[in-house]
This record gives C-alpha cells, sequence and structure tokens, in this order.
C-alpha cells in the first residue's frame, strides 16, 4: 500500500510538472485535485456496477458514492423511523 501511494505521489508530481504547477499548489488548484481524486475513485464501483449490467440510478449513487465524495451520511438526515428530520 506505501508503494502504490509513493507512485500515486510521483504520477501527481509528474503531472504537476507537465502543466507547470509548483508544489505545494496553490490552495484552489490543491483542492480541486483533491476533488478529482474523490470523484476518480467513485469510477471503479461505477464501473464494476456497469459491467454487472446492473443499473445506474440516482438512489445507489446518492447511497454508494455521494457519501464517499461529500463526507456526508446519507442516513445522518433521517431519525429512528427513517423519517427526514425537519429544521
Amino acid at each position: 500500500m506505501y508503494l502504490i501511494s509513493l507512485g500515486a505521489g510521483i504520477l501527481a508530481g509528474v503531472l504537476y510538472g507537465l502543466i507547470n504547477v509548483r508544489s505545494p499548489a496553490p490552495p484552489a488548484i490543491a483542492l480541486i485535485g483533491l476533488l478529482g481524486m474523490l470523484v476518480g475513485e467513485q469510477i471503479v464501483p461505477v464501473a464494476k456496477r456497469v459491467i454487472e449490467g446492473a443499473p445506474l440510478t440516482r438512489a445507489w449513487f446518492a447511497s454508494e458514492c455521494q457519501p464517499k465524495i461529500t463526507g456526508l451520511n446519507p442516513s445522518a438526515d433521517k431519525n429512528a423511523d427513517g423519517e427526514s428530520r425537519q429544521a
């Protein structure tokens, strides 16, 4: 796992070099890069689902991918009875 992480870091460094961005990157560029990593991680479960022939629904994406991208638990907005909380 450490070698894979190192390899990913080297690849990111090469890409930064190709687009002439200094490391550490300016905050906006770094945050956009992190968002890209979070979104890119979700390509694997989407691809698996497509290969399995299962449909890509909004509900599936909201329950499986969106929490990993946003860091928010979709069930956190529901009470013990499964009803949405009112603000």
